[in-house]
């Protein structure tokens, strides 16, 4: 076994661990990790606390390294990590982002009651496979032109709403609208947009997936309400990303940024930290073909959430207001943004990279629509497939301490690899069956790869964000069925 990471991590309170500049002399900043004790040995075997420190290690970056709970190791930066970057002298790296750039998670609150569905999720689950398409190199049965998918690449969801898949009211309960400005298509390399053109309106694999799933629990009434969510009602997550482009637009920036580093005499302790000042042409090139990218995907969930309302209609044979579909929020993984934060004890607009992290603002920020303005921005959690799911809100805590961001998920705490040799043997979509949860899938090894073991417990991540107050707990959620690619 390998030696596990050695370097110090400072207790602050029971849910922070201080990772001190003073460890590496490279460190501009020190890094903060948000844990519970009993997560730090995996921490150190993993060896994430480095990639903190790496981060920390960046031109321009401001405050500290952050790691959320389901931190894990990455390109780059951990899953899970968070930086800021100063427009002055700070700059932008791919490796902040990620490879499924907009990776991201919508959750949908409905009239239905679980127990009146529960026999039918079989049913909607060979609905939603047969008009999702979904798995590795799959193809939509959408036909974009280059004109359309420039479209895409700008407008995002708009750009779907306006072909008729949703409607504008979706729009203000998505991250910043469905589309960040700015997005430039010319900016994606030829092969990106091939990649993209057959993929609008498709899930993908990995762990990506469409939960039919019960609120089990509520933690918090009155955000509850706002959400739409109660005990005992149907719901419907759809967790998916920028596809085949999104991963061309990293592999193609990483490249230039390489480049780029010798240019602007930047020194990185990892090549995959590979970066470029933010307002050089390298650092706006990036951000022009990122944001198209995450425009993409928020369009690629729209397309889906509209062709799985319709699976539900003609499933249960319902009319809309019988199903009372209605989107709760979306919000993006990976991405990069400009935002304006206070620092240093004024406000800035820095860059912020979120890398397998959420954004969490908390009550006021006037870019939440007025049903959630008062509360804070709805943050959804999705467990693995076999547990439980969680919908929380954002908090002032969040945004004083981690530039309005928190978790995203449970966290791997096995590679793809390992899970699949521990399955070996076993039928996990029986196992799941078993406990009451219909699956279908593409691949069994996409199963066996996304089992409950890979993944740390989602109650634990959510312990930690919520018992350090940059998160509040508003409902628990729990599969009925799950589709993988």
């Amino acid at each position: 076994m390998a030696e596990p990471w050695q370097g110090p991590l400072e207790k602050v309170d029971a849910w922070r661990w201080r990772l001190p500049r003073s460890y590496d002399g490279r460190m501009r900043v020190d890094g903060l990790i948000y844990a519970s004790e009993k997560m730090l040995a995996h921490l150190r075997l993993d060896k994430t606390p480095q990639q903190v420190a790496n981060v920390a290690s960046l031109p321009g970056i401001v405050g500290r390294s952050l790691a959320m709970p389901d931190i894990h190791w990455g390109y780059g930066f951990p899953i899970g990590g968070v930086a800021a970057m100063r427009l002055a002298d700070g700059v932008v790296s791919p490796g902040g982002v990620g490879y499924d750039i907009n990776c991201g998670v919508r959750l949908i609150s409905t009239a239905l009651r679980a127990e009146e569905i529960r026999d039918r999720v079989p049913d909607l689950l060979h609905g939603l496979f047969h008009a999702i398409p979904c798995g590795v190199g799959t193809k939509s049965k959408l036909r974009l032109s280059e004109a359309d998918l420039k479209r895409v690449l700008r407008e995002g969801s708009r750009w779907a709403v306006a072909q008729g898949y949703g409607d504008a009211g979706d729009l203000e309960r998505t991250e910043a609208g469905g589309a960040l400005p700015n997005a430039d298509p010319e900016a994606l390399s030829p092969r990106a947009r091939e990649r993209g053109r057959p993929q609008l309106g498709t899930l993908g694999a990995g762990n990506h997936f469409l939960e039919v799933g019960e609120v089990v629990e509520v933690l918090e009434a009155e955000a509850a309400a706002a959400m739409g969510l109660e005990v005992g009602g149907a719901t419907l997550m759809i967790h998916s990303g920028s596809r085949g482009l999104g991963y061309q637009v990293c592999e193609d920036w990483v490249k230039v940024m390489r480049a780029a580093m010798a240019k602007y005499r930047i020194t990185v302790p990892d090549q995959q930290l590979a970066c470029a000042p933010v307002t050089s042409a390298e650092g706006s090139g990036y951000l022009g073909a990122m944001n198209a990218a995450a425009n993409y995907a928020w369009a690629n969930r729209q397309i889906m959430m509209h062709w799985a309302e319709e699976v539900f209609a003609k499933v249960l044979r319902a009319s809309p207001r019988q199903l009372g579909m209605s989107l709760v929020y979306d919000v993006a993984h990976n991405i990069a943004k400009f935002e304006r934060h206070e620092v240093e004890g004024g406000e800035e607009e820095v860059l912020v990279h979120r890398k397998g992290a959420t954004r969490a603002f908390g009550p006021g920020h006037p870019e939440l629509p007025e049903v959630y303005r008062r509360l804070g921005q709805p943050v959804i959690i999705p467990g693995d497939m076999g547990t439980a799911s969680y919908v929380l809100r954002g908090t002032a805590e969040a945004m004083a301490e981690t530039w309005g961001s928190t978790c995203h998920g449970a966290g791997r705490v096995m590679s793809r690899k390992e899970a699949t040799r521990k399955a070996r043997g076993r039928s996990i979509q029986r196992e799941l069956e078993d406990r009451g949860i219909a699956v279908v899938c593409r691949s069994p090894k996409t199963l066996a790869e996304e089992m409950s073991e890979a993944y740390k417990e989602v109650s634990e991540v959510v312990e930690v964000v919520t018992q350090a107050g940059i998160s509040a707990a508003v409902a628990r959620l729990e599969p009925l069925g799950v589709i993988k690619g």
